[in-house]
């Protein structure tokens, strides 16, 4: 049965003949160099995707605010399965990369192989059960006179379910060995065949949100296709998948859980508090506010694209270290990653404070939308003050990830939104009677509370690894 590497007993390499390559070389060398190499090419594929993303809302924003508003109903149980797709890989990736970093090739092996069995098997379990349950479920969310169209919508995503968790873990794989290009490659090529494919089917083709729906799932199928020959003909990875170096091990599906079922988790929880926020925004303003907080929050995703894609380099990163059991370079990678990611976020918040108006614009240009701009550019000036605090809690959140404590990530995003962030927008929008805009300066308020809590932590616990080292 195969064994984790102990960083305390280190194993030595099990493969003595396995290649060498640069994305390897890359992980094990200077902290600073790899976020920065790894990151890179993270952020340009990840902009894409959010791009697509906006795309997406602009062109499904012409059928009117009702099927903005479906999307919105949808989008929380998406960010279930997003959550799950990226928790698996978040759990692979860690675990990866500590073998890699201990000089484990075969251990490395056997957990890429375990992460793509449990695509099958949850691919498997939910896909049907969602389908049809999502009616019922948009309907609970309080989709009221939308809900027809969110589960138009709906049932269409939820099909590609398989596609979504493939290649969410065979990303992180590629990022685990250090081999970001690849993965930004065909995360790009992805996004692009889904804005050429959006206007084509939502209008040309007469099929309106189902359209956009499938347009995803079209994308879905290319960037599979592209991603199974990588792995299984050319074979050119340094990680391998295959049966033969396969070995059930109970050890390793623990370590997988141990920081993806948390990490899949967290996406709950931003479902959960986006449900909630919705709920709190038709209570105070109606199905409108839920319009313009998912079309403002299609652009604070983006901005905020730079901050999470260096958050995946350091799992990789921070992860090989740990591995090698050089701390030292967990704390380097922790400090340069945040500094890194406030700069990022204060040239987001300038540039967005300042061309608010014009980018609301972009989501109200057909008729039955254009009422929605005045609140959709107030909403952006009011994230400006939410961006630079979240370096400090992704960052700190994935060197927890990468080390293998999944459960202390998780709990930080339990403090964030569970705690203050519905906290505040509760307290802002109801008890004061603020309205929408008092929701919105409450998820600030909140993202203050929970970044500031997390770095502290982290700091504290990299500290003593470093002290019993």
């Amino acid at each position: 049965m195969m064994q984790e590497n102990n960083p305390h007993n280190p194993v030595p390499e099990t493969a003595p003949g396995a290649p060498a390559t640069a994305g390897i070389a890359l992980l094990m060398g200077d902290p600073k160099k790899a976020i920065i190499k790894l990151s890179g090419p993270m952020i340009a594929a990840m902009l894409l995707m959010s791009t697509y993303n906006i795309v997406n809302a602009i062109w499904v924003a012409g059928l009117g605010s009702d099927a903005l508003a479906a999307v919105g109903f949808v989008t929380p149980l998406f960010m279930i399965l997003i959550g799950l797709s990226n928790g698996l890989g978040a759990g692979a990736a860690s675990l990866i990369s500590r073998r890699i970093g201990a000089k484990d090739k075969v251990g490395a092996d056997n957990a890429a192989v375990h992460a793509l069995l449990f695509v099958v098997v949850l691919s498997a379990v939910l896909t049907v059960p969602l389908m049809i349950l999502t009616d019922p479920i948009v309907t609970l969310f309080g989709a009221g006179d939308t809900a027809g169209l969110a589960t138009e919508y709906g049932q269409i995503i939820f099909l590609g379910m398989a596609l979504l968790l493939f290649t969410n873990v065979a990303y992180a794989i590629l990022r685990a060995e250090g081999d970001a290009k690849r993965a930004m490659y065909v995360m790009g090529a992805s996004s692009i065949l889904n804005i050429i494919l959006d206007p084509l089917l939502i209008y040309g083709a007469g099929m309106g949100i189902a359209g956009a729906a499938w347009g995803m799932i079209v994308s879905l199928v290319m960037t599979s296709c592209i991603l199974l020959y990588w792995f299984f003909i050319k074979k050119d990875t340094y990680v391998t998948i295959s049966y033969k170096t396969f070995s059930w091990d109970w050890k390793t599906v623990r370590d997988i859980l141990g920081v993806g079922l948390p990490a899949s988790v967290e996406f709950f929880l931003m479902s959960a508090i986006a449900i909630f926020i919705n709920g709190l925004l038709v209570a105070t303003a109606g199905t409108d506010a839920v319009a313009v907080y998912t079309a403002g929050w299609r652009v604070v995703f983006f901005a905020i694209i730079p901050m999470v894609a260096i958050s995946t380099a350091v799992i990789s990163v921070a992860g090989a270290a740990y591995g090698a059991r050089k701390f030292e370079r967990i704390r380097t990678t922790h400090t340069f990653s945040i500094t890194l990611g406030i700069a990022i976020a204060l040239v987001v918040s300038a540039l967005t404070y300042i061309f608010a108006r014009q980018i609301a614009v972009i989501f109200t240009y057909s008729p039955e939308s254009a009422h929605l701009a005045p609140e959709i550019a107030a909403f952006l000036a009011v994230m400006c003050f939410f961006y630079p605090f979240i370096p400090p809690g992704v960052m700190s959140g994935a060197v927890f990830q990468a080390t293998g404590r999944g459960m202390a990530s998780l709990i930080m995003t339990v403090l964030r939104n569970l705690v203050f962030i519905a906290v505040f927008a509760y307290l802002f929008g109801i008890v004061l009677g603020y309205g929408e805009h008092g929701i919105w300066w409450g998820i600030v308020a909140g993202d203050i509370c929970g970044g500031t809590v997390a770095f502290v932590w982290a700091r504290y616990y990299i500290s003593r690894l470093i002290a019993n080292g």
